[in-house]
């Protein structure tokens, strides 16, 4: 494994230990921040290890899926599993959708996201 993919793979690791911490005290907003970026780091590290240039800095799951390929590949339960995780990286960041994105979060929400998040995740980390 080559230093960039590993560095990817290391920051999507701490991202999704971070995710888990966000449930375990509550803080129900950045765990579905930290499940988007656990993947977006995850896919960046897919980037690199197949790509000769350095990631895009988007934050885009779907884009950077399909610029690597990997969305082909990809089954529709990992696909909704992307969409489900795209809008909340935007949503955590700005008044006007936090507080609806507040609502919608709970517990049982919030365990379901990790799920999915980590089923995705050692998906992607096995192709590394």
């Amino acid at each position: 494994m080559n230093d960039n993919v590993k560095y990817w793979v290391e920051m999507s690791d701490y991202d999704f230990d971070t995710a888990n911490a966000m449930l375990e005290t509550k803080r129900y907003l950045y765990v579905g921040f930290m499940c988007h970026q656990t993947i977006e780091k995850i896919l960046k590290a897919y980037w690199s290890k197949i790509l000769d240039e350095p990631p895009l800095k988007i934050h885009t799951l779907s884009r950077l899926a399909e610029k690597t390929g990997i969305y082909t590949e990809m089954s529709e339960f990992q696909l909704d599993t992307i969409d489900t995780l795209e809008p909340l990286n935007i949503e955590a960041r700005y008044p006007s959708y936090k507080e609806r994105l507040m609502q919608s979060l709970n517990v049982e929400r919030c365990k379901e996201l990790i799920r999915l998040t980590n089923e995705l995740r050692l998906w992607i980390k096995n192709k590394l």
